[in-house]
């Protein structure tokens, strides 16, 4: 079993044919799915699919795209809305210094809200971040020496010290369709380099088609081929990578109870 520890199943790209598209996953050996949460003032919608999948679970969080424009939400608000059973994350938050859709300080409060909330509830905080790795790694290091806190640094672009800081705080990295891009061979070489056991992978859908879908619209179900890459990297067969991601998922998301053959 695989799984797509991230994907946006509310987007318009998905409105005509979700049903489908959650079925393709399943026949593609993917047994659960986290859809992502970008704005908590479309949050009920994103509930509203993890609601109707049974293996389609759910985050609460603000998208540092939408620090600014976004009401303001506290920890206490994020944790309220996170006590719903499917609710298993939070996030996406972060920061993203390539777009800057809102002011770094407005990214950087957001950012350690969300953490706080992470702390707080013992669930995953789930991290974008673009073009930040210097200020990334000081919030990560600052937030952890004040409480610790899980998480996983989503759809990673970064260097490999960026890595390495994660993973030294005890945190995941994600890997998406990037690394099958042909020019991501330094992304390929971090991949290398990291230990196989904070590997996950995902497909950032609709975003993001990993060759050979590269061009299309992504979905849950193109998994598959992000998977076997990092399994061609890390010497792993399909099944071998699929059992690795999705033991090092469910250890993270410990809010899912496995599914009979992963217990």
């Amino acid at each position: 079993m695989l799984v797509d520890s991230h994907c946006h199943l509310d987007f318009a790209d998905f409105e005509s044919e979700r049903d489908e598209i959650v079925a393709r996953a399943r026949r593609a050996g993917v047994g659960l799915i986290v859809t992502i949460c970008t704005k908590v003032s479309e949050f009920d919608r994103v509930l509203a699919i993890a609601e109707r999948y049974d293996d389609v679970y759910c985050s609460v969080g603000i998208h540092p795209h939408e620090a600014a424009a976004e009401p303001a939400v506290d920890a206490a608000r994020l944790i309220e809305l996170a006590r719903h059973p499917r609710v298993v994350g939070i996030g996406e938050t972060g920061l993203d210094y390539f777009y800057e859709h809102s002011p770094r300080a407005d990214q950087a409060r957001s950012f350690r809200a969300h953490i706080a909330a992470a702390r707080a509830t013992g669930l995953p905080l789930i991290v974008h971040t673009r073009d930040a790795d210097y200020d990334m790694a000081e919030i990560l290091r600052e937030e952890q020496a004040r409480g610790s806190f899980s998480g996983v640094l989503h759809c990673f672009s970064s260097g490999q010290a960026l890595a390495e800081t994660a993973i030294g705080l005890g945190l995941y990295i994600s890997m998406s369709g990037i690394v099958t891009f042909k020019k991501a061979d330094a992304l390929r070489t971090t991949v290398a380099a990291m230990p196989t056991e904070r590997l996950l992978v995902e497909t950032d859908a609709p975003y993001l088609a990993p060759i050979p879908n590269r061009g299309r619209r992504n979905e849950p179900a193109f998994v598959i081929h992000t998977a076997a890459e990092v399994g061609r990297i890390k010497g792993l067969g399909a099944a071998e990578i699929a059992d690795v991601t999705t033991r090092n998922f469910l250890r993270l998301f410990t809010k899912i109870a496995p599914p009979a053959p992963c217990a």
